[in-house]
């Protein structure tokens, strides 16, 4: 877990920096009555269920991409190291984890919950702020995620497009080198 947060710290920032942009906007509503949070849940609705289909679409994709991405990493003349596949796994489990995130959340959404009678309006409140929580850690995850794939995609580029030398490719000679010494 550490070394994930090493390798990724650009994108794990950039998750959390949206994370807290998204609902810091949120927080300055203030406080709110029950039949209020109601109200807003109602009206957010729509969006919130926009927001998990996409990312449901979007990390599937991506978690199809990654099979191509493979492709050509396997087909590359340069050797690359088991760091670059560490790398596309830890893309494919963050992205995993924030498929299955977003369908709970849409499927829990699916639910009339505005509609029965039988729910106090006190919990309205938490549901409200919960709602909105979880849609801006969701949010934090896809930027880290697509930052994460930014991230390999500049790395395969460098590597296989324009033939640089990279930390991420298997070098025989200073293997070598470094074995005799």
């Amino acid at each position: 877990m550490k070394r994930f947060f090493k390798t990724n710290k650009r994108a794990v920032y950039g998750g959390i920096i949206a994370t807290v942009f998204t609902g810091l906007g949120v927080f300055l509503l203030g406080n709110l009555t029950g039949y209020e949070a109601k109200q807003l849940i109602s009206t957010s609705l729509s969006g919130i269920n926009m927001l998990c289909n996409t990312i449901v679409l979007a990390s599937a994709t991506i978690l199809a991409l990654l099979l191509t991405l493979l492709g050509i990493s396997t087909g590359t003349e340069s050797k690359l190291k088991n760091d670059h596949y560490l790398q596309v796994l830890s893309i494919a489990k963050f992205d995993t984890v924030l498929f299955v995130g977003a369908l709970i959340l849409f499927q829990l959404f699916n639910i009339p919950i505005t509609e029965a009678e039988n729910v106090p309006t006190s919990w309205y409140t938490g549901i409200y702020w919960t709602t909105l929580f979880f849609s801006s850690v969701l949010s934090g995850m896809m930027i880290t995620v697509i930052l994460m794939l930014y991230g390999t995609v500049t790395n395969i580029i460098n590597i296989v497009g324009l033939g640089r030398d990279h930390y991420l490719v298997h070098d025989e000679k200073k293997e070598k080198e470094e074995e005799e010494t």
